[in-house]
């Protein structure tokens, strides 16, 4: 097992390139298997999920090529020769089962084992059911695979979400785009993913529109073609790294970011006195000035604030000046990092989904330990700003959403390095 030792050496200056999304380049590669013809993605990250995904499409029949050291996918799926999606493959990862409306929608049939995923809380299935359900499907669970069928094709239909269901709401467009007729999904997902995808759909013929508000419309067409499309940048990992200039010191330039992608996030970093400006070549941040002060922070779905940035924040608002009060409202256990930073000296409370941080001058280095991808990570940040050394162990998590965390910190001079357990280092 590897792990990551981080020694708390001060100011970081320096630019550090930001990755392509996971979450929608995850959504973007089913989106193949409704056409025969190639679908390429440009600024592809380079993450265990998405060889899990390549892994998936290509046990269906789909051909995926990885090329410019895997930042482009070239993908096609001219001929499906299987419609089970395994549980062996899914089971590595929620994101498989996005590979249901588009065979759904393609052959009139699939079967999709229920999917695993990070320990953070139960998200069902239920609405990516009712909602293909609403399409014309019929679906049955039998041994833990949905068995899916639409023998009629789908039609379109109006759909009104119980709740905005990011992978519903792209699981849902997928397979309206082939149904006969109009489909109108209300209470919509409204992440940059939900609009990368969409646009994604469009340059392949789709007929789509309402992205990135509460209810899409989707008009079914017979058939779609092939595109190139560029994904996203990810704005998860853009907001961990304009974390580490805001707790370390210095100014650094994060390489494609765009502040619209997380509003909610700047607004807080604004109130918490770090500046963050738009460049032509993305966001530079850096400390105004003093200390931080504390803010608090309630997760939201999009255009909230991102329950995949509280980590980080928490790791933020252990030094801050005054306390701060965090609450999570999008998963459950999800302060699982707040026991690991309390061994570097954090002042944190933890009660059901809120987390009470009295802010402390500095943090001291010690050994934690990464429970899910987004605590490893916030783990990480706060031994850029802590006395001495902290050594994070069980980081597999962290390339399932991260790549190059050592490289692109080191970039800008952070003491910074991965060994195996155990391991000497200096």
């Amino acid at each position: 097992m590897d792990q990551i030792i981080v020694q708390g050496n001060g100011a970081l200056h320096g630019e550090i390139p930001i990755a392509g999304a996971k979450n929608a380049c995850l959504a973007l590669m089913p989106a193949t298997l409704l056409s025969d013809e190639p679908l390429t993605l440009t600024n592809a990250p380079r993450l265990s999920d998405i060889r899990t995904m390549t892994d998936l499409l290509e046990s269906l029949g789909a051909e995926v090529t990885s090329m410019q050291d895997g930042r482009v996918l070239a993908m096609s799926s001219h001929d499906l020769t299987n419609l089970t999606a395994d549980y062996d493959i899914v089971r590595k990862m929620r994101a498989s089962n996005l590979v249901l409306g588009p065979l759904l929608a393609r052959a009139g049939q699939a079967v999709v084992s229920l999917p695993g995923g990070c320990a953070i809380g139960s998200r069902p299935m239920d609405l990516h059911i009712s909602g293909l359900e609403a399409l014309g499907a019929q679906i049955e669970l039998k041994d833990g695979y949905l068995h899916a069928k639409a023998p009629g094709g789908l039609k379109g239909a109006v759909i009104d979400q119980r709740f905005a269901s990011v992978g519903a709401t792209e699981n849902i467009v997928m397979a309206a785009t082939l149904a006969k007729g109009t489909t109108v999904l209300k209470n919509a997902a409204r992440e940059p993913e939900i609009v990368d995808l969409v646009r994604c759909l469009r340059a392949m013929g789709a007929q789509i529109e309402g992205e990135g508000t509460a209810t899409i419309t989707v008009q079914g067409v017979d058939r779609l073609h092939g595109a190139t499309h560029p994904v996203v940048v990810d704005r998860i990992e853009l907001g961990t790294y304009m974390i580490a200039p805001a707790i370390a010191g210095g100014e650094v330039e994060l390489l494609g970011g765009r502040i619209e992608l997380i509003e909610a996030f700047c607004e807080k970093l604004d109130q918490a006195g770090v500046a963050v400006e738009q460049t032509n070549r993305g966001l530079k941040v850096a400390r105004k000035n003093g200390r931080i002060r504390a803010v608090d922070v309630k997760t939201e779905v999009f255009p909230g604030f991102p329950t995949d940035l509280q980590a980080q924040m928490m790791a933020l608002m252990c030094t801050a000046e005054g306390t701060s009060m965090l609450e999570e409202t999008i998963f459950e256990n999800r302060f699982m990092h707040a026991p690991e930073l309390m061994r570097m000296g954090a002042r944190i409370d933890v009660h059901g989904g809120h987390a009470t941080v009295t802010g402390v001058e500095r943090l001291k280095g010690a050994p934690v330990m990464a429970t899910d991808l987004r605590a490893s990570v916030s783990l990480i940040l706060a031994g850029l700003a802590a006395e001495g050394e902290t050594i994070v162990s069980r980081v597999y998590h962290l390339d399932r959403g991260y790549e190059h965390v050592v490289r692109k910190l080191r970039g800008v001079g952070a003491k910074i390095e991965r060994v195996k357990e155990g391991q000497h280092h200096d």
